[in-house]
């Protein structure tokens, strides 16, 4: 009984720590520096789901915690971190690509701690953006992704006056683009 109990308390503990560490990176970086327009409201609103899988997890490990975590009704954004996972970033990016055809439900970005720094373009920059502290997928439902690449609503008559008179003529973007080039700005910033 005593042993059941260290091993409870050992792994309550290990767990206590990766959410410990994760949440600094989502507070102190994606957070401070704004690199997701939706991470803090996820986050305070109890809509970040978050599940850790041990050890060197086969494919199925990953796609059962994504399910349970978009399964919950309140998810908006949906973490799976592989904490002793040693895994390079080429290899999360492989795995990313079989957990999305197996889930075709849910927008899947990988994070690695080894991503390189490159400032030659936006999305370029975005790997190393996501240099999360261990392995993990984020997964977003595709619905929720939907709803924030909606068309722009319709210009009202003074709006297109200005369109027309040549005022502002910058095209509308993809959220993900409009994303990467905040943060491309924000990094070459500092």
């Amino acid at each position: 009984h005593a042993t059941r109990t260290m091993v409870a308390v050992t792994d309550a503990s290990r767990r206590a720590e990766v959410l410990r560490v994760l949440d600094r990176y989502l507070v102190e970086v994606v957070e401070r520096y704004e690199l997701c327009p939706w991470a803090r409201a996820a986050r305070e609103g109890g809509e970040l789901a978050i599940e850790i899988v041990w050890g060197a997890p086969r494919l199925e490990a990953w796609l059962a915690a994504a399910e349970a975590l978009l399964a919950r009704p309140t998810t908006r954004v949906a973490m799976v971190v592989a904490p002793e996972l040693a895994i390079t970033p080429a290899e999360l990016r492989a795995l990313r690509d079989r957990v999305a055809a197996r889930l075709p439900g849910a927008g899947i970005a990988e994070f690695h701690p080894e991503a390189p720094l490159e400032l030659a373009s936006p999305a370029r920059l975005v790997p190393f953006l996501r240099r999360a502290p261990d392995p993990l997928l984020q997964l977003v439902p595709l619905s929720l992704l939907d709803s924030v690449r909606a068309a722009p609503p319709v210009a009202d008559r003074a709006r297109q006056a200005q369109l027309l008179g040549g005022l502002d003529v910058t095209p509308a973007r993809d959220v993900v683009a409009r994303i990467a080039a905040a943060n491309h700005r924000t990094v070459s910033a500092a």
